[in-house]
């Protein structure tokens, strides 16, 4: 299985590498260039593209885009030690197939991998459980939700916190004061029952926000996942959805058995 590998990072590049040779995957290409690495999926049409994106901005939509341009679309996964609610949730929402930890073993990457490559969804136990806890949370304000609907620019400003911008990008960004964004934040958090920001972000994702935002705007939603699994070195939950978590119906809980 051939692998675009995006990361700044020399040295873990060239470690990533090792830790692939004489298994089924093998790195056709390590890049710190994000513009050069996108240009290359097309060139080398990768099975996988793994990229780290810290460092690289808001680029996981251009990202999709490219992989879902080629004859085989690619998975993607994120490979980061850097850990965030609202990355997880920008992530989950341009359909990356995972989102992992640097400092899982050799082997559970390994096992990720050839579980991303058999369609499932794979993030860290830790990000999963709190997505899951997240809804619970949410899901006990569910009555009011329906008679209190959110307003356009509350709407606007949730799709601002599941890309992780702070007030004041925000602020910038919708052309309003900080202290607005503010009230409009204080708003959002009691209207839809969530304790803050980052609740907020999930809790938009989990309830269509981004894709009526982007049906509105006339722009295709990212492809849904069909499942979303947290897969650390042994065998662990995995969290089951029919319909895409921005709509909002995460699934049962499954166990994993190995063999």
């Amino acid at each position: 299985m051939k692998i675009v590998h995006i990361d700044r990072n020399q040295l873990f590049r060239e470690g990533l590498r090792r830790i692939l040779d004489g298994s089924q995957y093998s790195v056709a290409l390590g890049i710190s260039s994000f513009p050069e690495g996108n240009t290359q999926i097309a060139v080398q049409q990768p099975d996988v593209v793994i990229i780290d994106t810290a460092g690289y901005g808001d680029i996981l939509l251009e990202l999709m885009l490219s992989v879902r341009a080629l004859p085989v679309p690619a998975r993607v996964v994120v490979l980061t030690d850097t850990v965030g609610i609202p990355r997880l949730a920008s992530a989950l929402s341009a359909g990356v197939d995972g989102y992992l930890l640097k400092d899982m073993s050799a082997e559970a990457l390994k096992q990720s991998l050839n579980l991303v490559l058999m369609g499932e969804k794979v993030f860290p136990t830790t990000l999963a459980h709190l997505l899951i806890n997240t809804r619970h949370t949410v899901q006990a304000g569910g009555a009011s939700d329906r008679n209190r609907p959110l307003s356009e620019r509350e709407n606007e400003i949730l799709a601002c916190l599941v890309n992780g911008q702070s007030n004041k990008v925000i602020a910038s960004h919708l052309q309003i004061t900080e202290g607005t964004v503010k009230v409009h934040l204080k708003g959002v958090l009691k209207k839809i029952h969530v304790a803050n920001r980052t609740q907020a972000a999930i809790w938009a994702l989990q309830n269509g926000v981004i894709a009526e935002m982007n049906a509105s705007a006339g722009r295709s939603p990212p492809m849904p996942p069909a499942n979303i699994l947290s897969m650390p070195s042994e065998p662990a939950p995995v969290l089951k959805q029919a319909r895409a978590l921005s709509c909002g119906r995460v699934g049962r809980l499954a166990r994993i058995t190995s063999g």
